[in-house]
């Protein structure tokens, strides 16, 4: 016979064993997608909203009928702007809720902290933000502009239309702005412009104290040359930023200042009376007038319940990536990672400027590049346009030792750095 305590230890083992396939029925219930975004610190000022687009899509999803038969069950973490725990809340994502898909990161050194838990793991992240290229991962789709989609074009519109000579290339110190400045430094030197007319400059994160550094783009920008600031500044270090120049007199026909990390919700918190004039450079803005657009807007407000919050370029980004995802989930017939990476490439889904997205199989997309003008309500007006989509590049071809790399990750050709053929 067993003893009283036998029995006890078989109670609880059995017992448990029910809890764990209670909570394993429960767990297949739903399919859960990973939402990975700062909610607090630096960067909550540009992805606060990305949570919360990612939450109206899921929602819209599940009025649908949700996804193979289930419902959509979000997963919110907050990794607080530090990109250290961009990695430990990406494990937690993955091994401890057994999230499908992450949508998230803004900054590229989230995106490198969270790297490396994705290829091991072999999870799928969707990363929604203009980037500095020279990286290609089976487990990332970067539904952002490369730079040959936003940084290239913007230099390109200054110099023809503004007629622009000397270069200021002002980032936050960290890999996208390093990167995407060490590509526009070989760029502008390959179209002639030399090395004393380009300024660099790097400020950390939350910089606050710009009077001395647009001290110094004035004075570069009195040499007699028409002068222009490329800024790769992110987060809420734009404020005070903005703020200087107008303080110090700093006017858009004077230097104009054209922003690759300012959009629609940065400029909604602050006095754009500054700003008015000067340029942003994306794939999307809201003021773009689409029935696309016009249907996303009114969605978006009904399900935020405020009819002042602003769409911007990132929140374009995760509506094409989500749908994208539902549909190669729905043509896979499951949310294995293997078979939904094969049935991404050539998804297709209609952008909010009027034409259609594409997922190559580099894991970029091909998207318009849009150049627009600050108005004083915030909003920006596109001033210029691409006439068709442009296919984002995962290696430039201005720095020479990524100009001979290609990514191409379909079968059997699975590569996402190696040499181009040659014919």
């Amino acid at each position: 016979m067993f003893g009283f305590g036998r029995v006890k230890a078989l109670a609880a083992v059995s017992a448990l064993a029910i809890g764990l396939t209670t909570g394993a029925a429960q767990a297949a219930d739903t399919i859960k997608v990973g939402i990975l975004h700062s909610l607090s610190g630096t960067m909550a000022i540009s992805e606060t909203t990305l949570k919360d687009v990612m939450l109206m899509l899921i929602d819209d999803q599940n009025k649908k009928g949700g996804l193979l038969g289930k419902q959509l069950e979000a997963v919110v973490v907050d990794p607080a702007s530090n990109w250290p725990l961009f990695a430990e809340k990406a494990r937690e994502l993955i091994e401890v809720n057994g999230t499908s898909v992450v949508f998230g990161c803004w900054t590229s050194v989230s995106r490198k902290s969270v790297l490396p838990v994705f290829e091991e793991l072999n999870s799928m992240l969707f990363y929604p933000v203009q980037y500095e290229g020279e990286e290609s991962s089976r487990n990332v789709f970067y539904t952002g502009a490369a730079p040959n989609q936003q940084a290239i074009p913007a230099v390109d519109y200054l110099m023809k239309t503004e007629s622009v000579e000397r270069w200021v290339l002002a980032g936050t110190d960290y890999v996208y702005p390093r990167t995407t400045n060490k590509i526009l430094e070989s760029y502008l030197k390959a179209k002639g412009v030399p090395a004393e007319d380009i300024m660099i400059n790097y400020t950390p994160f939350g910089h606050s104290d710009w009077q001395t550094i647009v001290a110094d783009i004035k004075k570069f920008g009195s040499a007699g040359k028409k002068t222009a600031v490329v800024s790769t500044i992110n987060g809420d270090a734009n404020v005070p930023f903005y703020k200087e120049l107008g303080n110090q007199g700093i006017k858009a026909e004077d230097i104009p200042v054209v922003a690759f990390s300012v959009g629609e919700e940065e400029l909604a918190g602050i006095d754009t009376g500054p700003l008015v004039g000067h340029l942003a450079a994306w794939n999307y803005f809201m003021s773009i007038d689409t029935p696309e657009n016009d249907a996303f807007i009114s969605k978006w407000h009904a399900f935020i319940g405020n009819e002042d919050r602003v769409t911007n370029d990132p929140m374009e980004a995760h509506y094409i990536g989500f749908k994208m995802w539902v549909q190669a989930v729905q043509q896979a017939g499951t949310t294995d990672v293997d078979a939904v990476r094969q049935a991404m490439y050539g998804q297709t889904v209609p952008n909010l400027t009027g034409g259609i997205a594409v997922m190559n199989t580099n894991h970029h997309l091909s998207k318009p590049v849009v150049i627009g003008e600050i108005q004083d309500d915030g909003q920006i007006q596109t001033v210029w346009s691409t006439d068709g989509v442009v296919v984002g590049d995962a290696w430039s071809d201005f720095i020479p030792e990524s100009a001979k790399l290609t990514a191409d990750w379909t079968y059997p050709w699975v590569c996402g750095g190696c040499e181009k053929p040659t014919y």
